[in-house]
């Protein structure tokens, strides 16, 4: 039955479904992994690298996180060049909004303005919708510090914490368990670390294969920074002793008890 209604991203089917916009959503959930969450401090981003070939030129290395203004960054799922186009939309968006008004532009007015040009390519015959979804991280004057998904059909919310890509529904699940009301920026990394060690479609971490990003507040100015690669080891390295400490104290417990059962026979 679909195939007679989705070779147009116009046409619904009989149960009311747009099945190009379904196909590209489909297809991001075959992207990289990307995670945010939500601090009292601050907020982070978590990506993961797909392209970590050594012959890659650094210098021209496509990134996952884009820095938008002095107030917003975000993070990508899904086809690099339909996000390439999207990001410099929002760079666009917001700098006619500081030159215009002169102040930066709210974090939910520019996720809108981005959310109605992607509607319009699932409205129109002869377009196709945007094969990516981001997460945004912002604060301004208004509400904070902002946390939002947008996705091709031009939905976007906010939210304390979610993750996009492959393996999101696992990672939601973990973030849902260990997610805190009033987390630090400090144990929001070492969350971010943790989820990611649990679902990428990897054996180890390392500050090749993910990017991490922080937004904060320090006199009076935002700061967004991507961590250096040292810092980002230095966090793996901590998960990963202190996995190591929790497997030896599991494994010594068990041991224990087995020998404790042992003894009452």
């Amino acid at each position: 039955m679909s195939r007679r209604y989705d070779s147009k991203t116009t046409t619904f089917s009989p149960e009311g479904r747009l099945y190009q916009v379904e196909y590209a959503m489909e297809g991001i959930n075959n992207g990289g992994t990307c995670l945010g969450i939500l601090a009292s401090d601050g907020i982070v981003l978590a990506s993961e690298r797909r392209s970590t070939n050594k012959l890659l030129d650094k210098a021209v290395f496509s990134e996952k996180i884009y820095l938008l203004d002095e107030n917003t960054a975000c993070s990508v799922s899904g086809i690099t060049s339909d996000a390439n186009i999207l990001t410099e939309t929002l760079r666009l968006r917001a700098q006619q909004y500081l030159i215009r008004y002169q102040e930066p532009i709210p974090v939910e007015m520019l996720v809108q303005q981005l959310c109605d040009t992607k509607q319009m390519y699932t409205q129109f015959g002869g377009k196709r919708p945007f094969g990516v979804s981001l997460l945004y991280m912002g604060w301004d004057k208004h509400f904070g510090y902002q946390l939002y998904q947008s996705d091709p059909s031009g939905n976007y919310g906010g939210w304390k914490a979610t993750c996009i890509g492959n393996n999101s529904g696992a990672a939601v699940s973990i973030l849902k368990q260990e997610y805190e009301e009033g987390v630090t920026l400090e144990n929001a990394l070492k969350l971010a670390v943790k989820v990611l060690n649990k679902t990428l479609d990897s054996t180890k971490l390392s500050s090749e294969k993910v990017e991490f990003a922080t937004l904060r507040r320090i006199d009076g100015a935002t700061q967004i920074q991507i961590l250096p690669t040292d810092q980002v080891d230095a966090l793996l390295k901590e998960y990963e002793e202190k996995a190591q400490a929790e497997r030896k104290e599991k494994e010594a417990k068990e041991a224990a008890e087995k020998r404790a059962a042992a003894a009452k026979k």
